[in-house]
């Protein structure tokens, strides 16, 4: 086998463009081309720095050149294999329960049950014994405080001006 195989990655989370092209053994244009054909390549690109490369995606970029060079697959052919190669993401009900356990879902059974009746509520016509009843349990006034500021600030505005 050649090289591909057998690079050694320095043992450190981010690498530098110039390092990257070095393990890998390529050269930066063809690097910045398989970032445009792989999105997957998460490459950071700082403002008027270098560009940075976490270590998955170093390995990412040596997978893809073992892909091409020594499977002699194309760019395409390359792209399929490394979405054949990802796991499927399971959404089953299970995961779901692991992840938000009993507690929660009770949590969020009874929100939902509570913004039902608020819909109810909401859905029924206001009788005028019931609009009394809303207003004093949902008072929007002004607080009196700020009702004797607005006051206040009328009071003392001059009129305004005619122009001739």
């Amino acid at each position: 086998m050649s090289a591909v195989s057998t690079a050694e990655i320095p043992n450190r989370s981010l690498f530098r463009q110039p390092e990257v092209c070095e393990i890998a053994q390529v050269q930066a244009y063809v690097l910045r081309s398989w970032e445009a054909e792989f999105p997957d390549l998460g490459v950071t690109k700082t403002q008027g720095g270098p560009r940075i490369y976490r270590r998955a995606d170093l390995e990412f970029v040596l997978r893809i050149k073992h892909l091409l060079f020594v499977e002699g697959l194309t760019l395409a052919g390359a792209r399929r294999k490394l979405v054949e190669e990802q796991p499927t993401a399971q959404t089953g009900g299970e995961d779901l329960d692991e992840l938000l356990g009993s507690d929660a879902r009770e949590r969020i059974m009874l929100v939902k049950r509570g913004l039902k009746e608020i819909a109810v509520m909401l859905a029924k016509k206001a009788s005028s014994a019931n609009v009394a009843e809303a207003r004093s349990l949902f008072d929007l006034a002004a607080p009196k405080r700020a009702a004797r500021k607005t006051a206040k600030i009328a009071k003392h505005a001059k009129p305004a001006k005619k122009k001739k």
